[in-house]
């Protein structure tokens, strides 16, 4: 595991165990070589941290801790050596400490490495007023971007990751199944492709936001999904399937959905072994893709549709509350009355 030292520093929250979010102060220190300390402005509330605060994650959280890892800021100061941002500089973090040796970073693909940090999870993360990381994290926004709509790289950069790693061109269809947070960046990013999307999501108003913007959207609960997928596609089935709802039941029929030759990505995360049916990936020529987290140019995809305005920011940030409000944000998001929460760190 990385050695590497997360300072923090003024008010922050602080995941405390057993189900519990605590506010505390303590003094910011300087950074040192080759680190940089930033003015957190933002830090969003994803299904990951919903699993440290039920101490899903008490493995590997050092509580108390502060948490978090989708964030924007500014640059409050810099250690010696650093050239890549200045104070003032607007930027985002990549929150993955990899440590270089292992057989994935010696491939190329520190992303997953076999003994990789997540920062905000083995490491201190950002829902504190000052946040000091490694350079080589730090990743510069441009000019003009908003910092609260930037709050959304982290978890755009995993979408533009699943459909890079999915291989979907425009022209193809996607079908998203689960319509939470990540599966509705998914469905943007695959239309921003070129390709017709089909989602498939329980939750009226979730359905309801990814039919404004391109989706064909199922309620798999009342609709046969497998019938109407068929329809839409003349009975080919889609190119790609997006595993997005983390559930075992869904996991078994999503390569039922996938026409011969299709992909079909998981995207969840299934803590437990679920089954998978084989004979239809034998059948059709099937291929199962795994996909986690994201590289770096995940990340400046992500930056360049935010920045372009290609992503409805506004509407996918259902709520923003002051740092002091951090525990009842968590409650907002679990039960499905928000898409995404951000809390205002310097509120």
């Amino acid at each position: 595991m990385s050695t590497t030292s997360y300072a923090g520093g003024g008010r922050a929250a602080r995941y405390a165990g057993e189900g519990r979010i605590e506010l505390s102060a303590q003094p910011a220190t300087a950074p040192g070589p080759g680190q940089v300390q930033i003015r957190v402005a933002y830090c969003g509330i994803c299904g990951t941290d919903l699993h440290i605060l039920h101490g899903h994650m008490d493995h590997r959280v050092s509580a108390p801790q502060a948490i978090g890892h989708e964030m924007s800021g500014t640059v409050e100061a810099v250690g010696d050596g650093v050239t890549a941002v200045a104070a003032g500089d607007p930027v985002t973090v990549m929150p993955l400490d990899w440590c270089g040796d292992c057989p994935a970073c010696r491939a190329g693909h520190g992303h997953i490495c076999h003994n990789l940090d997540f920062v905000g999870i083995e490491t201190t993360g950002a829902m504190q007023e000052l946040w000091t990381v490694p350079e080589s994290i730090v990743v510069p926004l441009p000019e003009g971007v908003s910092l609260r709509h930037a709050a959304l790289v982290e978890p755009l950069a995993v979408a533009a990751h699943d459909v890079r790693r999915s291989r979907l061109v425009a022209g193809e269809t996607a079908l998203v199944i689960g319509g939470g947070p990540i599966g509705q960046l998914i469905a943007l990013v695959a239309r921003q492709t070129g390709a017709r999307v089909i989602l498939a999501e329980p939750n009226a108003v979730r359905r309801a936001f990814a039919a404004a913007h391109g989706a064909t959207t199922v309620d798999p609960i009342a609709e046969d999904l497998a019938a109407v997928v068929q329809e839409l596609t003349d009975g080919a089935g889609a190119d790609v399937v997006f595993e997005v709802a983390g559930i075992a039941a869904t996991a078994l029929d999503a390569t039922a959905h996938a026409r011969t030759r299709g992909r079909v990505v998981i995207v969840a995360i299934h803590p437990q072994p679920v089954p998978i049916d084989l004979h239809r990936m034998f059948w059709r020529e099937l291929e199962l893709i795994g996909a986690r987290v994201y590289e770096r140019e995940d990340f400046e995809r992500a930056i360049d549709l935010i920045a372009s305005g290609a992503i409805p920011a506004d509407e996918l940030i259902t709520e923003t509350v002051p740092l002091a409000e951090t525990q009842a944000a968590f409650a907002a998001l679990e039960d499905a009355r928000a898409l995404k929460v951000l809390i205002d760190v310097q509120n």
